[in-house]
């Protein structure tokens, strides 16, 4: 057999390789990204295609993990690196260490991605807003002490509603200043000895905003027992912290305005207050006098002495009347004496004949004043016997109580409950009971 020089899969590979790599210099590669994959090394892999071709890729961990944003299915690219080849399968790649999102810059793209992150785990949700306190004492900030933003949030403070200020100073913009944000709000929460936070820094690019859109700073936020302001930048300014704060200030000054009330408007507020709480307690007041008025008057009319006075009027009438009555009969049995007298001197005669018929008058007359005597005697029985049963210790000495609970007499068990105190009233004095068992039987 022909001795045929040839090489094995390894050697042309390797040749396939160098030339490749010494020939080819690293360069930008548009193309649409397919087949993604983030690994769990931290590697990505992917493919970069156009209309015709497609190239396999491949963005290590300790390239990829500078990127702001992540790479998607279907997303426009810039990507620089190299061509080299994977020897094991004999396939040629990139190998990409730099990315840039084609139309809509890097950060951009990076921001709307954690905003759909966040918002679709509930972190924008309103039922997680804590309360902004109405009047806080101590007030904490988290910002740089060297910017704008601390003294417009001091001077409006100063202004408005002096109070405690607790600065712990931040950078706001650059590669720590995320870190360093979090470790801030932490700060705060471990120390517990503000009640209310205003996180931000003033206007700028989106690169200078950038540590309020990071994610670390957003759950820092989120997971804050003390309410966050969130006041970054200008009005036009929107970062993922004001969507996950409890409260979005424009700026910082307004953040300031938004955290205490104006001091002047207090005073007022304060002041209408007063008035009309005056007002409410002399209008009580003048009603509550009225119906005491009213109450008292009522007692009066239906007090028990008032009703025994009554009775004794009446009684007193009636002896009165009584003893006019006995008057009168006195009255008209000595004038009948004296007739029988003159009877007997000038007319004997005329007496004896009439001495039967007055002898019946006489009769006739006493079984009337009898009868007289003994009905009024009755009706003078019978309103002594209702005055007695009006009497109220008479029912007391029968054996009988009146048990009242804080002055008011208690005319069914509805009206007490366990452990009520009671004062029971005798014919011989009073009780002070507690009440352990209620039979409603």
């Amino acid at each position: 057999m022909e001795n045929i020089e040839a090489f094995t899969v390894t050697e042309i590979t390797s040749h396939i390789k160098n030339v490749l790599e010494n020939t080819i210099q690293p360069m930008w590669i548009e193309g649409e990204i397919s087949n993604f994959k983030h690994h769990s090394s931290g590697h990505m892999y992917f493919s970069l295609k156009d209309e015709n071709c497609a190239i396999n890729c491949v963005f290590f961990k300790q390239y990829n993990s500078y990127l702001r944003f992540t790479p998607e299915n279907g997303m426009k690219v810039l990507s620089y690196g190299k061509v080299t080849v994977y020897e094991k399968r004999g396939q040629y790649q990139i190998l990409v260490n730099q990315m840039k999102p084609l139309g809509t810059g890097e950060l951009e793209i990076a921001f709307q991605q954690l905003k759909r992150k966040l918002e679709k785990e509930g972190l924008f949700s309103e039922k997680y807003k804590k309360e902004i306190p109405e009047f806080p004492s101590s007030i904490g900030i988290v910002t740089a002490s060297t910017g704008a933003a601390i003294q417009d949030i001091r001077n409006v403070l100063t202004r408005r509603f002096p109070v405690e200020i607790c600065l712990i100073s931040t950078r706001v913009q650059g590669d720590r200043a995320a870190d360093e944000i979090v470790e801030a709000i932490s700060k705060f929460n471990e120390l517990n000895n503000v009640e209310v936070l205003i996180v931000g820094r003033g206007g700028g690019s989106l690169e200078d905003l950038w540590p309020f859109n990071e994610e670390i700073v957003a759950r820092a936020i989120f997971n804050s027992k003390i309410p966050v302001i969130s006041a970054v930048g200008h009005e036009v300014d929107f970062t993922i912290s004001d969507f996950v704060a409890d409260l979005r200030a424009p700026t910082p000054s307004a953040a300031a305005e938004l955290v205490v009330p104006d001091r002047k408007a207090v005073v007022e507020r304060i002041n209408n207050l007063e008035y009309t709480l005056n007002s409410i307690f002399s209008r009580n007041i003048d009603e509550y006098k009225n119906s005491l008025s009213e109450i008292t008057w009522r007692l009066k009319q239906n007090h028990p002495k008032y009703i025994l006075q009554q009775y004794s009027q009446q009684l007193d009438e009636l002896t009165y009347l009584l003893q006019n009555n006995i008057s009168l009969i006195k009255d008209k049995r000595i004038a009948l004496e004296k007739v029988k007298s003159q009877f007997y001197s000038s007319f004997e005669k005329l007496y004896k004949n009439e001495s039967l018929r007055i002898n019946d008058l006489t009769a006739r007359l006493k079984k009337r004043i009898d009868r007289i005597y003994r009905t009024k005697h009755e009706t003078f029985i019978q309103f002594v016997g209702k005055l007695e049963e009006l009497n109220p210790l008479k029912i007391l000495v029968r054996g009988y109580a009146v048990a009242k609970k804080e002055g008011k007499i208690i005319s069914s068990v509805l009206n007490i409950k366990k452990d009520d105190k009671l004062n029971v009233i005798l014919s011989d004095g009073n009780l002070d009971c507690l009440v352990e068992d209620i039979n409603e039987e």
